[in-house]
């Protein structure tokens, strides 16, 4: 295969996002549409990187004036809930929340809602 060049860091990255959505209950289309945005954005596709070595949002890139972290905390106001919980749970309700975060930052950036 001359010629072919191989990046062994995003199917590193892709394996991790597909695990991440996994524990968060999503599905893997759900999965596969968020990588794609990923991919076309450098500068997200380097934020959700900093997320995965880190566990914590770095926090940087803006978009119409909101971060990640605003938009984390939006999904926070939207999905909390009074019910008890296994702690479990609420770690895949909380990553669920960030990568729907980065969802929403990869909407606004292409200029939707």
């Amino acid at each position: 295969m001359e010629g072919m060049i191989y990046d062994g860091s995003r199917i590193c990255a892709y394996e991790n996002l597909r695990a991440l959505c996994s524990y968060a209950g999503e599905t893997a289309e759900w999965c596969d549409a968020l990588w794609k945005e990923m991919l076309r954005d450098g500068e997200l596709y380097g934020e959700l990187l900093y997320y995965m070595r880190n566990n914590t949002l770095q926090d940087r890139m803006r978009c119409r004036g909101c971060t990640l972290i605003d938009l984390f905390a939006r999904q926070m106001d939207r999905g909390s809930s009074g019910r008890g919980a296994a702690e479990e749970d609420d770690h895949c309700r909380l990553v669920d929340m960030v990568l729907r975060a980065f969802a929403d930052m990869a909407r606004m950036k292409r200029g939707g809602q």
